[in-house]
């Protein structure tokens, strides 16, 4: 995260070319990514071809940038609630609902992150590429990293009760991610049913840390 070049800044412009994104990232969330083309993307956006390999060399690089955008909004999500006067449990809470929510808003970037990245981790057969995977691993971890802080000063002040902190977090981690696989959007779906579901995901786990959801 300390490198030059930020490992979450797109090789574009993402206020001008985000809908590139997040075709490629129902393209990819649909077929998977080996099935899936860069003529796919392109039939889904209704333009030309040519205009994503304006930006990218490859389908890998962009799902690359794919996985940066929905670590983006993961960031975007949980960081702003992290810190506070309230408890550590409190927040912790409010962090994993936030994250929940985000699971369910941005599901095929979200999707792509979850599922991608261990099978790129073999494919890739460049340097580039090997140092890029390298990178957004290490954003993945730092994702995680963040819920461990937490989670430690719950511990510490008593409203959070685990003998692994570590072990804790990943399990509650791998619950909130495993929404992309099954969840899907009801066509009658409003913001409050994803809230009812991201309170009753976090009441389970927060039960499972001995702490007040």
């Amino acid at each position: 995260m300390s490198s030059e070049k930020n490992p979450l800044s797109p090789r574009i412009d993402k206020n001008g070319n985000l809908d590139i994104l997040i075709a490629a990232a129902e393209c990819f969330m649909e077929q998977g990514y080996h099935a899936a083309s860069i003529d796919d993307v392109a039939r889904r956006l209704g333009s030309t071809k040519g205009r994503i390999y304006h930006y990218y060399r490859s389908k890998t690089e962009l799902f690359f940038d794919v996985h940066r955008e929905g670590m983006r909004r993961n960031f975007e999500a949980v960081t702003p609630v992290m810190k506070g006067p309230e408890p550590a449990a409190q927040r912790l809470s409010a962090m994993f609902r936030r994250h929940a929510l985000s699971m369910m808003e941005n599901l095929a970037l979200e999707a792509v992150v979850v599922q991608g990245v261990e099978m790129h981790r073999f494919s890739a057969t460049t340097p580039e590429q090997r140092r890029t995977l390298a990178e957004l691993m290490t954003v993945r971890n730092d994702f995680e990293s963040l819920f461990k802080r937490v989670a430690y000063e719950g511990v510490e002040d008593g409203t959070i009760r685990t003998s692994d902190v570590s072990v804790a977090v990943k399990v509650a981690l791998g619950a909130i991610n495993w929404l992309s696989i099954w969840y899907r959007p009801r066509p009658s779906e409003t913001r409050d049913d994803r809230e009812i579901l991201a309170d009753k995901i976090v009441e389970s786990i927060m039960q499972g840390l001995n702490a007040p959801g």
